[in-house]
């Protein structure tokens, strides 16, 4: 299972509605990638396979296909608004190495 935080399901339904048209959630993933292998990927989108898994959070949609999830099972998204920068913020306890600059990680 995934979790968003307050913050973060707050950020993403004010950005979902200011798209036009506007797409039913927002997709989580894993992709390739990186200088440790993994990064996170997170686009607005309409679910595509009924292998999809759907959690629903204060109204909020959100998808995550099937080898994703064995590598977000327990993470948690977070919305951090800071001095360094404001962004989205993975908890994840898969996983074992992050890069330098924190955008790819190892599991």
């Amino acid at each position: 299972m995934i979790n968003l935080t307050p913050k973060a399901i707050e950020k993403v339904k004010e950005i979902l509605a200011q798209q036009n048209p506007a797409p039913e959630g927002l997709r989580i993933a894993v992709v390739g990638g990186g200088c440790s292998g993994f990064s996170y990927s997170m686009a607005f989108d309409n679910p595509n396979a009924e292998a999809d898994k759907t959690y629903e959070y204060e109204g909020l949609k959100i998808f995550v296909d099937p080898m994703s999830l064995m590598y977000l099972d327990g993470a948690e998204v977070d919305f951090v608004d800071a001095l360094e920068g404001s962004g989205f913020r993975f908890n994840n306890p898969n996983v074992k190495h992050t890069c330098g600059c924190g955008s790819s990680f190892e599991a």
